[in-house]
């Protein structure tokens, strides 16, 4: 079985890093999906692609791994710029702007 483990990046609706400190381990696809002829809905043989399962740090995951024989590729998780400075809307309006300030 070929696994990956992965920290979640947050969503583009999300403002905050809830969901964002765990790890995950998911399982590859062993099979394609096909598609029934007569609905249209997409089945698949394999039910190991159903399973997600959450740790609370990488090591864990890849103790887990190990420990069950599950062949896993830890995928690293990008960082944010530490450049970024949250603002008020008040420092709109401050002395010490670099720009001045336009309507």
């Amino acid at each position: 079985m070929r696994a990956r483990i992965y920290q979640p990046a947050r969503t583009a609706m999300q403002s905050g890093q809830a969901k964002t400190h765990h790890w995950i381990l998911d399982f590859a696809p062993a099979s394609a999906r096909e598609i029934d002829p007569l609905m249209g809905w997409t089945s698949s043989d394999d039910t190991q692609s159903q399973v997600r399962l959450t740790f609370d740090s990488r090591e864990a995951a890849e103790d887990y791994a190990r420990r069950h024989g599950i062949d896993a590729v830890v995928i690293r998780p990008r960082t944010r710029k530490p450049n970024i400075r949250p603002m008020g809307y008040a420092e709109n309006f401050a002395v010490d702007r670099r720009a001045t300030w336009t309507h």
